[in-house]
């Protein structure tokens, strides 16, 4: 795999909105690049195949005094919320990572002609796939057929809406069908583990098209089809689908095709990350964006993500 190219933070598509201080202030303009480039570095410049390897076997230690002290330090970094979830005592920081939640905790939006959200997330990039090309953030575009791996799977999505849903460490891991249908086809593609936290994203080009990932494509009962594109990240990389009943990881070496025939009801659970993540959604013309649906969003597994023009 040749080396990712490496954009500076100055990079005239990088939105600094949220920094504002850094244009008015050199000093503090400074520290938060400098910031910037040590996150950046602690993230991306460590070994990431065999750290999330590590992370793989660490985490499966089935030890609760271990795990009560795993999760101690992890709320040091992160809001992590336990309260809706279904036990309160773990065996492993696996067995937290992917934990279930209690009855009731989501509701999924009842409405037929509403695409609901298959995770919990924060919204990245979302919009249009013009021409073949989507955004990964702000002036650092890619190419849909490069994420799908086949020009033919992508067409049907060319004019459509693409969002982006990003889990944090902390968030609920599992993710589940968007709407009623069937899974017809799942592609297992194999690659590296960059973070794909933010700071990546606008520095490395094309980073989910290099990431592993899944494309898991589905028809919709009303005949639609619709893309979910699972990708994994650094300590993540394993991706767990029910209807497949297989884990996929870094030591399959892909493209692996997998047909199947799967049912799927409006928020029925489809699989889980390991760690967090993100899943990209694609919807055909006719299907756009939901009121409200914007980068910086969170949402909720459930919630409107978007809604067909004319429901069936």
């Amino acid at each position: 795999m040749s080396k990712p190219s490496i954009h500076p933070a100055t990079h005239p598509g990088t939105d600094t909105r949220a920094e504002p201080a850094a244009r008015h202030d050199s000093k503090s303009g400074a520290w938060l690049l400098l910031r910037e480039d040590l996150n950046f570095l602690v993230t991306n410049r460590i070994p990431r195949q065999a750290a999330t390897r590590f992370m793989g076997w660490y985490s499966k230690l089935r030890s609760p005094w271990l795990c009560r002290a795993s999760i101690a330090v992890w709320r040091l970094f992160t809001e992590l919320d336990l309260s809706d979830a279904r036990k309160q005592r773990f065996d492993s920081l696996h067995d937290c990572f992917t934990r279930e939640l209690k009855d009731g905790a989501r509701q999924v939006d009842p409405d037929a002609a509403v695409l609901a959200s298959p995770c919990d997330a924060i919204v990245g990039a979302c919009g249009t796939v013009k021409a073949g090309q989507l955004w990964q953030a702000k002036g650092m575009g890619y190419r849909i057929e490069d994420l799908f791996g086949r020009a033919e799977r992508a067409a049907p999505f060319e004019g459509g809406s693409f969002v982006t849903l990003r889990l944090t460490s902390a968030m609920y891991h599992r993710f589940h069908a968007p709407h009623d249908g069937r899974i017809e086809h799942v592609t297992y593609l194999s690659g590296d583990t960059w973070n794909v936290n933010p700071i990546a994203l606008k520095r490395v080009q094309r980073l989910f098209c290099r990431n592993e990932r899944a494309l898991i494509r589905m028809r919709l009962s009303s005949g639609e089809p619709l893309a979910l594109v699972p990708v994994a990240a650094v300590l993540v990389a394993s991706i767990r689908l029910h209807f497949l009943d297989v884990l996929l990881h870094l030591r399959w070496p892909g493209p692996n095709e997998m047909p199947c025939d799967a049912a799927v009801t409006k928020g029925q659970e489809l699989g889980w990350f390991e760690h967090g993540s993100t899943i990209i959604c694609f919807a055909p013309p006719g299907i756009s964006l939901a009121p409200g649906i914007a980068s910086g969003q969170r949402i909720r597994m459930g919630q409107a993500l978007m809604r067909r023009h004319s429901p069936a």
